[in-house]
C-alpha cells in the first residue's frame, strides 16, 4: 500500500477532486488546486472560494479526494476533514506561494485513513 509521502508529488502537482455529502445526503464534488501533504497521514487543502463544501463539512466531515496525472495514474484518499478558519493551519495556507493574491479564507486538514490506488 502506498503512503502519502510516496504519492506526495502526485498529490501536489495534479488536479484533485474533493467530494463531500450535503445535508440532503447528495454528493458534492469540487476541484481544488492547492493541496499539500503535511504529515504521514494528513493533507491540507486551501479554502479560497468554497461555499457548499463548507456547509457539507459542518454536518459530515467524511471526505474523499481523487487525484490523477496525465498517464491516468492516481488514487483515492478517504478520510475525515477538520476546518480551520484561524490558527496554525490558516497561517500555513496564507503563507503558501500558491495562494499569493488569493483569499486563503481557511484550511481543511484531512486525516487520511485509506489510500486506494487506481491501478
Amino acid at each position: 500500500m502506498e503512503t502519502l509521502k510516496e504519492i506526495q508529488a502526485l498529490i501536489e502537482s495534479n488536479p484533485v477532486a474533493l467530494a463531500t455529502v450535503t445535508a440532503e445526503n447528495k454528493p458534492n464534488v469540487i476541484g481544488v488546486a492547492f493541496v499539500k501533504v503535511v504529515s504521514e497521514n494528513q493533507v491540507l487543502v486551501t479554502d479560497n472560494y468554497m461555499n457548499q463544501t463548507l456547509k457539507d463539512l459542518a454536518g459530515n466531515n467524511n471526505v474523499c479526494l481523487l487525484v490523477w496525472d496525465k498517464e491516468l495514474k492516481g488514487c483515492k484518499l478517504i478520510g475525515q476533514a477538520e476546518y480551520h478558519a484561524d490558527g496554525e493551519w490558516k497561517k500555513f495556507v496564507e503563507q503558501m506561494e500558491d495562494n499569493k493574491g488569493l483569499p486563503a479564507k481557511g484550511a481543511i486538514l484531512i486525516s487520511v485513513s485509506k489510500i486506494i490506488p487506481s491501478r
